[in-house]
């Protein structure tokens, strides 16, 4: 398609520039510490000590201990709750709110919202074990169950459940609204429900915070998770080689996890891509048609309407049949069935969701002491948590541009996400072992430094931001600037926040990094008082503080009711607009 305005098209050539800072970071902060950790896996020795070469000793030892096939099934079984709720609750609470019209969808955006900011792994941990004092009573004495060696599982695995619904529910809301508006609504869902899927497994592989302060492995190691086991493994035992075996067997199994995942996305040809703005009648902004019938600025045009329509060889389902779908819905109205349902469906996913996070929102309100978790403690928290992920999703948001926005191998470019998709859902514990050396060598141990997160690219931020700027793209003329980067420069600040988020309640890495009391984040000074638990009620909301839970909450609705709300994900050949050749 020919461009309105050619001078603002850009040489694909810039595409492979602005991939090469997150192709830098990846070996740097991914590949490199991958080998390093399969390597230290062949070696017996001790931390800071001579090692020796053992071959496959020790993964013979992982892989013949029943510790860790108790450990892995443990996981896996944390995995099936919030894979039901992911893949049945989160879905039909979307489908109920498309279906109620735009006032409550967006009302169900902005309540999903909380269970977005405030959640806390160590927060809920320590709002829990309050139900281990003798004056406990309600919902929370369920945690009574973690002092028995044969009850310790199940009560553990029903306290994750609870605590992790609303959080699991709104992300899955969030993940499937945009495919419902999307115009290929059948296919969307199947491939979302797929990556969603992927993830809560991914993500229960690498559960640890909660694990080690409820249980630090149970009574008898009942209840271990195999990230509690690598650390035992690393850091308690001093065998970093059988940590490092055990944390190369978890990589494996999250890299397949990730490639299938990235396979998914591009071999579905999964896009997103904004929905034009909606007029009065929606409660948003009305775009008027441009004059002259010139092409104004990106707008997300509604075809049919004056402006011009991308050339293509099904009729750009992204393009007008999300535009057609918005504006007949917007015509209709929903029916009063259809807002009845939804609204009784967010009634009621809201109850469940203040019912099990009771013990935690009480203990919100009752407050308490954490010695140690000052203002200082907030600046080591917050201030390497906003850096890194200003950085991690800068650098993979260049790259989005690079891949889906100028398209070096034209209509094969998203394949290029390969080289990031072993990575997509590996977190900080599976490279801990080997970042953790690489800083010991450096003498970066009790250092600020340190606890800045180790990674240097964001690759779930990469894969969203692609799919974003490819959707864009599509139907930009190739008006790169103005179809492209400034429409999703908002998600990347938008990605940008939720990483920020996740770091600050990160506590493997500045519990391994950070042994002076005076670098401690608020999960690790949280954690350092929990054996003190008994004697005195700890502040459970160290980990949430108030301004900062107002800002992100504040950000968060912004997001939701001007962007989010405004995003369409499709699937299959036929959503594609042309794109330009190689």
């Amino acid at each position: 398609m020919t461009s309105p305005n050619p001078s603002q098209q850009a040489s694909p050539a810039l595409g492979w520039l602005l991939l090469l800072p997150a192709l830098v970071g990846t070996a740097i902060s991914l590949l490199f510490p991958t080998i390093r950790t399969i390597l230290l896996g062949f070696e017996s020795g001790r931390i800071a000590g001579p090692s020796q070469f053992v071959g496959l000793d020790n993964y013979a030892g992982n892989l013949g201990d029943d510790a860790f096939w108790r450990a892995l099934g443990f996981t896996l079984s944390l995995a099936v709750v919030p894979l039901l709720v992911a893949v049945v609750v989160g879905p039909s609470l979307a489908l109920a709110l498309d279906r109620a019209g735009g006032p409550l969808r967006r009302t169900g955006r902005v309540v999903l919202s909380l269970a977005i900011v405030t959640f806390s792994p160590l927060g809920v941990a320590a709002a829990w074990l309050r139900g281990l004092r003798s004056e406990a009573t309600g919902v929370v004495t369920l945690a009574e169950g973690l002092r028995d060696q044969a009850t310790a599982p199940v009560t553990f695995g029903l306290i994750f459940a609870a605590t992790t619904f609303g959080l699991v529910c709104a992300l899955a809301v969030m993940a499937f609204l945009p495919a419902l508006r999307g115009g290929t609504v059948t296919a969307a869902m199947l491939v979302v429900g797929g990556l969603v899927a992927l993830a809560m497994i991914a993500a229960a592989l690498q559960t640890f915070s909660m694990g080690l302060a409820l249980m630090a492995g149970g009574p008898g190691r009942s209840a271990q998770t195999l990230a509690t086991l690598q650390y035992d493994y690393a850091f308690r035992l001093f065998r970093p080689g059988l940590g490092a075996s055990l944390a190369t067997i978890v990589g494996v199994l999250l890299g397949v996890l990730g490639l299938v995942a990235t396979i998914l996305a591009v071999a579905a040809d999964l896009r997103i891509s904004l929905i034009p703005r909606s007029g009065p009648a929606d409660g948003l902004d009305h775009r008027s048609e441009p004059a002259d019938g010139q092409k104004a600025p990106y707008q997300a045009p509604v075809y049919g309407q004056g402006a011009e329509r991308p050339e293509g060889a099904h009729g750009q389902a992204l393009g007008s049949r999300a535009a057609q779908r918005a504006a007949q819905s917007r015509t209709r109205g929903a029916s009063v069935a259809g807002k009845v349902i939804g609204a009784v469906a967010l009634a009621l996913v809201t109850l469940i969701a203040v019912v099990w996070a009771w013990p935690w929102l009480s203990a919100l309100v009752a407050g308490g002491e954490t010695p140690g978790a000052g203002p200082r403690t907030q600046v080591n928290t917050w201030v390497p948590a906003v850096v890194g992920a200003l950085v991690s999703v800068g650098v993979a948001y260049l790259a989005a541009l690079g891949i889906g926005g100028l398209r070096p191998l034209g209509r094969r470019s998203e394949w290029l996400l390969l080289l990031f998709g072993p990575w997509l859902f590996v977190g900080i514990g599976p490279l801990s072992v080997a970042d953790w050396q690489t800083v010991t060598d450096m003498g970066l141990i009790d250092t600020f430094i340190a606890i800045f997160p180790p990674f240097l690219v964001s690759v779930p931020a990469l894969l969203v931001l692609t799919l974003l700027c490819k959707g864009l793209a599509e139907r930009a003329g190739g008006d790169f600037l103005g179809g492209v980067v400034l429409p999703s420069l908002p998600m990347a600040g938008i990605l940008a926040g939720a990483v920020a988020l996740a770091n600050a309640q990160e506590l493997l890495w500045p519990l391994l990094t950070a042994h002076d009391p005076g670098l401690a984040t608020a999960p690790v000074a949280l954690l350092n008082r929990l054996s003190d638990f008994r004697a005195a009620a700890l502040d459970a909301g160290v980990t949430t503080p108030l301004a900062m839970l107002l800002v992100a909450f504040a950000a968060l609705v912004a997001a939701q009711l001007l962007y989010l709300d405004r995003l369409a994900v499709t699937a299959g050949k036929g959503s594609r607009s042309r794109t330009p050749a190689a």
